[in-house]
């Protein structure tokens, strides 16, 4: 009895993969084109923008400067607000009307050499029990570049 350990007999089936694999690629490419198309564009956010209107509104200043003018002999200075002269007694009316609508409630102070400060101080307490949030003091030389 003699053994034969060559390979010569048949072998069993083996399966070509190479079809599948290029059905599979194909199909992959089909559902990433499908799912790309079935999305909506990309869009921004939507956003609301403010219509122009056809009636006129008057713009405010929108920066006021209380004004301390020196007085000769000993009397208290003359007040303005944006060079219109408001009597000591109004200042915290007119301020207060001022700054009610406003959302920008700032404020600035220019007094001349000759004022005292205890009258800076005064309009600035002032400034504040009218609403004003922010006070600040502006140099003589940026009032007269105004």
């Amino acid at each position: 009895m003699a053994m034969s350990m060559g390979g010569g007999g048949a072998s069993g089936p083996q399966m070509n993969v190479t079809p599948l694999i290029d059905v599979l690629l194909v199909l992959i490419i089909i559902f990433m084109v499908i799912v790309a198309k079935s999305k909506p564009e990309y869009k921004g956010l939507d956003a609301q923008i403010p219509q122009p209107t056809n009636e006129s509104v008057p713009t405010p200043e929108h920066t006021i400067v209380i004004q301390l003018d020196d007085q000769p002999a000993e009397e208290k200075p003359l007040v303005k607000i944006n060079q219109q002269p408001v009597a000591w007694a109004e200042l915290q009316g007119r301020l207060r009307d001022i700054f009610k609508q406003r959302a920008e409630k700032v404020a600035f102070v220019q007094g001349e050499d000759g004022v005292d400060f205890e009258y800076v101080a005064d309009v600035i307490d002032t400034a504040r029990a009218a609403g004003v949030q922010r006070v600040g003091l502006l140099p003589k030389e940026m009032a007269s570049a105004r």
